[in-house]
């Protein structure tokens, strides 16, 4: 085999990774907000809680959703134990409840936050805040925003919201 042929095939075979790599890629991008959450590895104790609380089918459906995700770290600033607690089926209303406080209707990208109250899936609202480049969320510092879903957009947060009524 000379070397053009060799050129030849390693071009095909540059050209084929590529486009599986594309379509990897692309594949990512078609998740919905749960399956992008738990790609990210960042996420585990929100989605667990979500199954706890039967809420995965609702972050599933087609939206548009704009959820403001706590990451784990976040999760872990709660007082200890309160999360164990929380999980217990015996809470499941409340822990959807505190979820839902989290999920607003409607695709919300960061070039569009501006301060505001938002309604969210709970039915309370929350205060949104924009200072600079700075957003927060009632006490939540958005740390990440724009974190694209099939079915809507994840900023994620510092802090764990609590509802009014939790």
């Amino acid at each position: 085999m000379g070397p053009n042929k060799k050129e030849k095939q390693m071009k095909k075979l540059t050209l084929l990774c590529t486009a599986l790599l594309a379509l990897n890629v692309s594949a990512f991008a078609a998740s919905d907000i749960v399956d992008t959450a738990k790609s990210t590895g960042t996420f585990k104790t929100l989605v667990a809680a979500l199954t706890a609380a039967d809420k995965v089918s609702m972050l599933k459906e087609d939206g548009p959703y704009t959820v403001f995700a706590p990451n784990d770290a976040a999760f872990e600033k709660l007082p200890k134990g309160t999360v164990e607690n929380l999980l217990k089926p015996e809470n499941k209303e409340k822990l959807g409840a505190i979820l839902a406080y989290h999920v607003m209707e409607g695709k919300v990208m960061a070039a569009d936050v501006k301060t505001m109250k938002a309604p969210t899936a709970n039915g309370a609202e929350l205060d949104v805040k924009v200072k600079g480049s700075n957003v927060t969320v009632n006490n939540a510092k958005v740390i990440k925003a724009d974190v694209k879903a099939s079915n809507g957009v994840i900023h994620v947060i510092d802090t764990v919201l609590m509802p009014p009524k939790a």
